[in-house]
């Protein structure tokens, strides 16, 4: 899968965005040198990110890697190639151009980042022009003791939540399994597909392993689920006309039986593949943590020792 340079992502809680106010900050997507690369992005200014800032003078740098350039099937050709007209902020053909933001300008020919400028126009690692789109699935299920008890957090009292997380081969952080949606492919089959890819090694199974595992894994990835995330998504790799999205979704194994039957096995892009227990130290890349808090949040699992402030009405 091209989720390799999945480590790169990250997101504020501030770009948390709601259908009232959409407000997204670039810090990710105005780092230089680009990733994989010795390109300098040009430098953008804080007060200048926004495009609705009038901006007569800028003039980014041009670049999409040569591994995009060479035409591998999860990319577009090059925006002036003759016969290549996409369809932008709608589904064209097999391959989805809508933003999860909603619509995008485009101009001259070229979709434009959402959330601002980078300094960088081309499409630098991404393949499609606009949005790439990524899913993120968070596996989770209760800690529980040799008698198959849960186990409290001594301070907090609240039960600890464990998830499925995955050591990147390329910068050996842990992260959650996911990785980029296919053409044509609906996103809770990506999210079923990149976690048996990454943490169950489908791919290196015999074709009965496959199947016994193909049972298992739909009896997880069809029960109740929470999105946790969808958007737009800071990211070192975006660039002024391409951009990467994602959709994280949490799957809870409440009883813990259909992961038992489940044996971790790290595959594809993951070095190494564990539960982890879940609480604020954990160090994960920031968009990561951060779907993790929203996760213990939502099941009421410990997340900090330290209460933070009292709430009052």
């Amino acid at each position: 899968s091209n989720s390799a340079a999945n480590c790169w992502s990250h997101l504020h809680p501030v770009n948390m965005f709601n259908s009232y106010n959409v407000k997204f900050y670039h810090s990710k997507a105005l780092t230089s040198p680009y990733p994989g690369s010795h390109v300098e992005r040009s430098q953008v200014p804080e007060d200048k990110v926004g495009w609705l800032t009038e901006w007569k003078d800028y003039n980014p740098v041009e670049y999409t890697a040569k591994s995009v350039l060479a035409g591998p099937t999860w990319a577009d050709p090059q925006i002036n190639d003759e016969g290549f007209s996409p369809k932008f902020n709608e589904r064209d053909g097999e391959v989805e151009r809508k933003s999860l933001n909603g619509l995008y300008v485009v101009e001259n020919g070229r979709p434009r980042n959402p959330a601002g400028r980078t300094g960088l126009t081309g499409r630098g690692l991404l393949g499609r022009w606009g949005p790439n789109h990524a899913a993120d699935p968070v596996v989770t299920r209760w800690k529980r003791d040799r008698s198959g008890n849960k186990v409290a957090h001594p301070v907090t009292g609240k039960n600890i939540l464990q998830f499925v997380a995955i050591k990147r081969r390329d910068c050996g952080e842990w992260a959650i399994p996911g990785g980029m949606v296919d053409p044509g492919e609906k996103i809770t089959a990506t999210l079923k597909r990149e976690f048996g890819e990454e943490a169950l090694n489908s791919l290196q199974k015999s074709p009965e392993e496959k199947a016994e595992l193909e049972k298992q894994l739909q009896k997880l990835f069809s029960q109740e689920h929470f999105v946790v995330y969808r958007g737009y998504v800071d990211d070192p790799r975006n660039t002024d006309n391409a951009w990467m999205e994602t959709e994280a979704v949490n799957y809870h194994d409440e009883t813990g039986e259909t992961m038992d039957n489940l044996p971790l096995e790290a595959g594809d892009d993951a070095g190494m593949v564990r539960w982890v227990d879940i609480s604020e130290k954990l160090e994960l890349y920031a968009s990561h943590s951060y779907f993790i808090k929203l996760v213990a949040e939502k099941l009421g699992a410990h997340w900090s020792e330290d209460p933070g402030p009292e709430c009052h009405e």
